[in-house]
């Protein structure tokens, strides 16, 4: 079925209008504002269609098309008619482009002043408390040293590892009772070490 008007003569005009488009931009790599014009004139109510789809709000979309014409003067060279049609290339940025303004609304618009920064915190620890968590780190390895070897392993498996008592038992074939005693009197050893 051949829908009104896009018969082999209507495919022919759309290639034709392709390779025209794809002529100017190389112009437009060149830096013929001309072209651009031309370019301009030929896509430019598809790609505000495009922005205004996006962003819902005519005023952004207008700026947006803006930055949509800037990309395109400094990208032109990039274009590759190879790997899509040029008006898929513009779409493409258009799109880009008004999601990306879409994501800054979201993230409240404006950037914050400089001075804001002051205000962020910084989840991660601070130097004193790197150091104090090392240190901490170094005296329960010597007091885990100080233990009896199977049981510093046993605590190890334990509280490291997430092993239950019944399989400790179980992999270093003691009874249930022995191992949660192991556990008990390393634990306390361990507290009277650390608090030394």
């Amino acid at each position: 079925m051949v829908r009104a008007g896009w018969g082999i003569d209507g495919m022919d005009i759309a290639a034709t209008r392709s390779s025209q488009l794809a002529a100017a931009l190389a112009r437009v790599a060149g830096g013929d504002r001309a072209a651009l014009r031309l370019v301009y004139q030929d896509t430019s109510a598809k790609l505000f269609g495009v922005c205004l789809r996006i962003l819902k709000d005519r005023s952004e979309a207008e700026d947006v098309l803006q930055d949509v014409y800037l990309t395109v003067w400094r990208k032109a060279a990039t274009f590759d008619s190879g790997r899509a049609s040029p008006i898929t290339w513009m779409v493409a940025i258009a799109r880009n482009r008004a999601i990306d303004r879409l994501r800054a609304r979201g993230a409240g618009g404006r950037l914050a002043p400089i001075e804001a920064a002051d205000a962020v915190s910084d989840p991660a620890p601070a130097a004193v408390e790197r150091v104090e968590l090392a240190q901490q780190q170094q005296r329960l390895a010597r007091c885990l040293e100080e233990l009896d070897v199977r049981h510093a392993n046993a605590i190890r498996a334990a509280f490291l590892d997430g092993a239950t008592y019944e399989q400790l038992a179980a992999r270093m074939n003691v009874p249930l009772g022995t191992m949660k005693s192991w556990i008990r009197r390393s634990l306390l050893k361990l507290r009277a070490c650390l608090e030394r």
